[in-house]
């Protein structure tokens, strides 16, 4: 395979993993108003949540169409990566919500507003995207280890 293929391919990858995330963002950006301005949550139970509904689409759209083409572990084993991997990415965004809240309320002297407050959840997605396309790529939806035929 040569190296034009490869990266020619990793580019339609990445593409697909785009269009899913955008689409599973979209669901995130919207779960964590709903829970943050309409029922009054916390942004890290916010965060937390809205991100748990978004990877339902993230798991089905990235298992089915971004990373069709790759072998399929047991579904079990498959899920629990897919799980692990993004437990860790959204302990990881959230961390980085209820830190960048709490600098910019510290430099405010008051509570940030909406505008604030999805910016700062908008940099830890775009952040927290890039974590995860590496570790899908890499973890979780993984092409085998090449086999060897012994001619002998």
């Amino acid at each position: 395979m040569s190296p034009a293929f490869n990266l020619r391919r990793a580019l339609f990858t990445g593409g697909r993993f785009l269009v899913v995330g955008a689409i599973s963002t979209a669901i995130e950006i919207a779960c964590f108003n709903v829970f943050v301005y309409a029922f009054g949550w916390d942004v890290v139970s916010a965060k937390v949540a809205a991100s748990l509904i978004a990877l339902i689409n993230a798991y089905f759209g990235n298992r089915e169409w971004t990373f069709r083409e790759r072998a399929r572990r047991s579904r079990i084993a498959e899920v629990a990566l897919f799980v692990s991997t993004n437990a860790l990415t959204t302990a990881l965004g959230a961390a980085m919500v209820w830190a960048g809240v709490g600098l910019a309320g510290s430099l405010l002297g008051s509570a940030p507003g909406p505008l604030l407050v999805n910016t700062i959840n908008m940099a830890s997605i775009a952040i927290i995207v890039v974590v995860r396309f590496a570790l899908y790529h890499w973890a979780v939806f993984r092409e085998p280890a090449a086999t060897t035929v012994d001619a002998g």
